[in-house]
């Protein structure tokens, strides 16, 4: 793994804990500067195929793991890093769920883990869950917050949960949560709240034609009729399009910075002549950054990254103390984190030599002195850089 010159002196990177059986796909988070929460999804695993550090003492088998026995399970490992950067130990918190993918920490430092998937496999899927890295997860869904494929969650300064969907046919939307008690805690968001879509002003057909970074267009929210739907009831996505809500291809990760806006990605758009029916956009791109003003109702397009560009598919993203974001690729063929400017500059940051998985789950710890990176491959793993860093011009 090479780290390149950018607006970081790395003086030091390493590869903490175990590895993983099946890739790790969330972001991880670290609790109160201790605690790093990290998503491992597992494939169709049985109990030979996992460490037994997976194996919770009480439910010591796999396929006692309270949810949908027998299929993709997911687990949160909690990874407690001492002083001197080693893992003290890991266990599960959360299990049962189905295609957890990026998830966000809440305001009051537990970890929301969102499933990609609208499967139904003894009970329906697509919803987020609660963990609390010192209690454990919480086994319920927060229905409030929509049933779709949910890739991640920030939440703003008052509260609101910002929530982006990864889906095609049609293309997935950005939504918000406003909790009817905000910032009360955990478990506070059960207890229910309005769910809204964004709608982009000249955004149209879709985000895919916004292209020109720092172009600023004001953005106005629809409400969703039925957060939960169910059977043959009408997609979460299609009910808000329908009322005008702007379709994005390929909705990743989004954070919220230190000057409380809100970054999101939408990873590639095929252009409207795609292959893939599902990855047909008005405009072809290889990613695209934006940042909201939830003060102002402002969306603004940091970063546009063109076809055949070597950063291509920007996915997670995190938004730092010293002045710039760290974004995950997913490209076609290299992967990188690449550092992104608040004037919208663009540069590699690091480099996977040794294959080609990719990063996942980029975020600085809360001092801002680490920053933690999953590769996702099997075995997967968590790395650890530290500086000291600078800040970007």
């Amino acid at each position: 793994m090479a780290a390149s010159s950018g607006p970081a002196s790395t003086t030091a990177a390493e590869r903490i804990g175990l590895d993983v059986i099946g890739p790790v796909l969330s972001q991880p988070v670290l609790e109160l500067g201790r605690v790093v929460v990290r998503m491992a999804a597992i494939d169709d695993a049985d109990e030979g195929d996992l460490p037994r550090s997976f194996l919770s003492p009480a439910e010591p088998r796999l396929d006692r793991l309270p949810g949908d026995l027998g299929h993709r399970q997911a687990a949160t490992p909690r990874l407690p890093p001492q002083s001197g950067r080693e893992l003290v130990r890991h266990h599960v918190s959360l299990a049962g769920t189905l295609d957890n993918c990026g998830g966000g920490p809440s305001p009051w430092r537990t970890w929301l883990s969102c499933e990609e998937t609208l499967e139904i496999i003894e009970k329906p899927h697509g919803y987020v869950f609660e963990v609390d890295p010192r209690r454990g997860g919480n086994p319920e869904p927060i229905v409030g917050m929509g049933r779709f494929e949910h890739e991640a969650v920030s939440f703003d300064r008052r509260g609101r949960a910002y929530l982006t969907e990864d889906a095609d046919t049609p293309l997935g939307c950005i939504y918000r949560f406003t909790p009817n008690s905000p910032l009360e805690g955990r478990g506070s968001l059960h207890a229910g709240g309005l769910l809204e879509a964004l709608v982009v002003s000249g955004a149209t057909p879709d985000l895919s034609v916004v292209t020109e970074p720092g172009t600023r267009l004001p953005v106005r929210w629809v409400g969703v009729p039925n957060p939960n739907p169910l059977g043959d009831e009408l997609s979460t996505r299609e009910q808000v399009i329908a009322l005008g809500a702007t379709p994005i291809k390929k909705a990743e990760g989004t954070w919220l910075d230190h000057d409380g806006q809100i970054w999101f990605v939408s990873s590639y758009g095929g252009g409207p002549n795609a292959e893939d029916p599902g990855d047909v956009t008005a405009v072809e791109h290889a990613g695209q950054i934006f940042r909201y003003d939830p003060r102002r109702e402002v969306l603004e397009l940091v970063a546009f990254f063109p076809p055949g560009t070597p950063y291509d598919g920007p996915d997670n993203i995190t938004a730092g103390p010293h002045g710039f974001a760290v974004a995950c690729t997913d490209g076609e063929d290299d992967q990188y984190l690449v550092g992104i400017s608040e004037k919208g500059d663009v540069f590699p940051f690091a480099f996977n030599a040794g294959s080609g998985d990719e990063f996942a789950g980029a975020t600085f710890s809360p001092d801002g002195d680490t920053l933690f990176v999953n590769i996702q491959g099997n075995p997967a793993f968590t790395i650890a850089i530290w500086g000291p860093w600078s800040q970007h011009a």
